[in-house]
């Protein structure tokens, strides 16, 4: 077997384990509060507690359309990895109203926000996984992207109204205004979860230095931290002066020995630290074709 099949085995594997973390979200955490944060399983949520409807067939029944659809208006941008993240996604759902029913964790209403939040949380590594394989959740993503296609707003915006939309009805199908504020949480969270385990969790920091003591610095780059790093030619504005910027990412870990280092060096120093969500290369993660 290459490695690249075994890849290709393993972004599978990587899509079913997402859909079933995001599975336990909603049915374990989500579902049993009547929370809608979006996409099809938030209508079927609501179509669940209305009708008493399943919410994992009901959702792959409202996806299918909107695939072909999708497909239809689109094209054929939807790859086999998307179907079945779909039916994956349907099938975790439905074995665990099986086994778990739609009770809910904690009876608590003070423990509310810390259910949404869990919730937001396995659905937000879920999604991430199934992302970073190059697949979709289908659903709103689709809608948006067809509606982005006519008004011309980013995908991004278009997928909040899309959702926000559906938080709406929510409100309306329960008259109870504490469904959208939380559900807004499990949307706003599982954004930023999803960010992260995209990026990764690594805090790597990019450091300009700008300093006449240039090659002081780089020995100390070079041989003491045992980075690598890249000379800028830069001018001064004020007088116009060539300068020599060093350009380097060090772990987080590292970036207080750098600064003691510079300080020492050259007081008059100028550094600006930006952090990098992700490095990729000699050093750090391997850059591969599927390293995000």
């Amino acid at each position: 077997m290459t490695k690249n099949s075994k890849k290709e085995i393993f972004s599978y594997f990587q899509i079913l384990f997402g859909t079933f973390l995001m599975a336990v979200g909603v049915v374990v955490f989500i579902a049993p509060m009547k929370l809608a944060p979006g996409g099809v399983y938030g209508i079927a949520i609501i179509l669940h507690h209305l009708f008493g409807l399943p919410i994992g067939w009901t959702g792959l029944a409202l996806d299918i359309p909107l695939l072909l659809i999708g497909t239809w208006v689109l094209g054929p941008r939807f790859g086999l990895k998307t179907i079945v993240g779909i039916v994956s996604l349907s099938l975790s759902i439905s074995l665990l109203e099986w086994l778990y029913g739609h009770n809910l964790l904690i009876d608590s209403t003070s423990a509310y926000f810390l259910l949404s939040l869990f919730g937001a949380i396995f659905c937000g590594v879920g999604l991430g996984l199934v992302f970073k394989t190059r697949a979709t959740s289908g659903g709103t993503d689709i809608i948006a992207a067809i509606l982005k296609k006519h008004i011309h707003l980013p995908l991004g915006t278009t997928l909040i109204l899309v959702d926000s939309v559906i938080v709406i009805m929510a409100l309306v199908a329960f008259r109870d205004w504490e469904i959208p504020l939380y559900s807004l949480v499990v949307i706003y969270v599982t954004g930023i979860v999803i960010d992260k385990v995209i990026a990764g969790f690594k805090s790597d920091k990019t450091v300009y230095i700008i300093s006449e003591k240039h090659e002081e610095i780089r020995n100390v780059i070079l041989f003491q931290l045992e980075r690598g790093g890249t000379y800028i030619q830069g001018e001064g504005m004020y007088n116009g002066d060539n300068k020599k910027i060093i350009y380097t990412i060090v772990d987080r870990k590292e970036l207080p020995t750098l600064i003691h280092h510079v300080h020492e060096i050259d007081p008059q120093a100028f550094l600006s630290i930006v952090h990098a969500s992700e490095t990729l290369g000699d050093g750090f993660k391997p850059l591969e074709k599927d390293a995000v």
